[in-house]
């Protein structure tokens, strides 16, 4: 296989429609003119070739995308079909992490990113966003942010393997702690997270502890009493801003805080959108041997 974005659509197809969706499945009514597995292949070539607007998007695909799609729908018909998406999404993503290997697969990184919503006070008065969403603090950006976080366990390439968005108010360890207890078949015993020093606290340790998770983190400011760390440890400590690279890399090449969404629904399958293209790639990469699993310059074009 190559690395350009009819290759990937075409094999991402065939694995969808041959192990993710099962086979003569029926949903009451007319039978889907564009298949599950076909809407997948939408949903990521709209994020890789930089389509944040789906209207916009639609009408790139009926000029240059008949050869790979025999049928299209109109606008509001993908909108549609995007807001009630994010199951499905979610299953690809569990599906692409499950079969890609990685080269550190005891590693994973933890941490959440802002995820703005809205703009204006106006905007967050009449948005259906409102109760879900609300006002934090981020302090990579030194800026407050009206919307959710995202927050994402992913192997040393990039692979999402958990994630969830949460209001921004909610204690970050209470966040990931929930997430990994929802998810715990996903996590294998021994394995090493690496974390931010947001993750310190002895609750979310013993947690870690006692799932047979063993958590690498900085040692907090002004802290007399905190982790000894191994010469091991300090060295994993040197790759913990390889999570930030990943978010980098959904915001600036794949669009995260673009996402246009108002209700609670879309935005979870819009960020997943943005997830299930990163997933695919990797996958692609990891499976054609290419040298970086997370380079999207083949299939931005």
């Amino acid at each position: 296989m190559t690395a350009d974005i009819d290759t990937l659509l075409t094999a991402l197809y065939v694995f969808v429609d041959d192990h993710l969706v099962p086979p003569g499945r029926r949903r009451p009514g007319r039978p889907r003119r564009l298949s599950d597995a076909e809407l997948v292949c939408l949903l990521i070539a709209q994020v890789l070739l930089e389509f944040p607007r789906e209207r916009h998007w639609i009408r790139y695909a009926h000029a240059h995308l008949r050869h790979l799609f025999p049928y299209l729908p109109t606008a509001s018909g993908y909108g549609k079909r995007v807001r009630a998406s994010g199951e499905l999404i979610a299953t690809v993503i569990r599906g692409l992490a499950r079969i890609t290997g990685s080269g550190a697969p005891i590693l994973r990184l933890i941490d959440s990113t802002p995820v703005p919503c809205g703009a204006s006070r106006e905007t967050v008065k009449r948005s259906d966003l409102a109760g879900d969403a609300g006002y934090g603090y981020s302090a990579s950006h030194s800026r407050f942010f009206w919307g959710m976080r995202l927050y994402l366990l992913a192997t040393a390439e990039g692979m999402p393997i958990l994630w969830c968005l949460a209001n921004p108010k909610l204690d970050e360890r209470d966040v990931m702690t929930a997430l990994l207890e929802a998810d715990h078949h996903l996590i294998a015993e021994g394995q090493v997270i690496l974390a931010d020093r947001g993750f310190a606290g002895a609750e979310f340790e013993r947690f870690c502890h006692d799932a047979g998770i063993h958590l690498v983190r900085p040692k907090r400011a002004n802290a007399k009493s905190d982790l000894v760390r191994t010469p091991a440890e300090r060295a994993l400590l040197r790759c913990r801003q390889w999570i930030e690279s990943i978010f980098q890399t959904l915001k600036g090449q794949l669009s995260l805080e673009r996402h246009g969404a108002r209700r609670p629904t879309g935005l979870f399958a819009r960020v997943g959108q943005r997830l299930l293209a990163l997933a695919a790639v990797i996958w692609h990469n990891t499976t054609i041997g290419a040298p970086n699993p997370r380079s999207l310059i083949a299939y931005d074009h």
